[in-house]
């Protein structure tokens, strides 16, 4: 299909980005679109700005945690053993009355 049966096209810009690993990045917008001051390069994913002197900074990157240590955050040793003592109490007493047959 050419122009004529598409329409005409909307106008546009061309804006560059640049990323701490001098990459550069021409990203295309609409004139009438807010154009944002950063983009994630797609060459390798850090943020770009549009200053090719001062490039925004990596983003931290914040370690995988596991579940016990979200949980080891919240509570102290002694909070733990506690709670633990209790489930543990819990769990023979329903033992005993049988509702719990292993």
């Amino acid at each position: 299909m050419g122009e004529a049966e598409r329409g005409e096209a909307a106008p546009r810009q061309a804006v560059t980005y640049f990323c701490t690993n001098s990459h550069r990045s021409v990203i295309t917008f609409s004139v009438e679109a807010n154009v944002p001051e950063s983009w994630d390069c797609p060459k390798c994913g850090l943020p770009a700005g549009l200053d090719s002197e001062n490039a925004p900074p990596p983003n931290k990157i914040e370690p995988y945690k596991t579940h016990l240590a979200y949980v080891k955050e919240r509570r102290s040793d002694k909070e733990a053993e506690v709670i633990l003592d209790e489930a543990i109490q819990l769990l023979r007493s329903r033992r005993k009355s049988g509702e719990i047959i292993f």
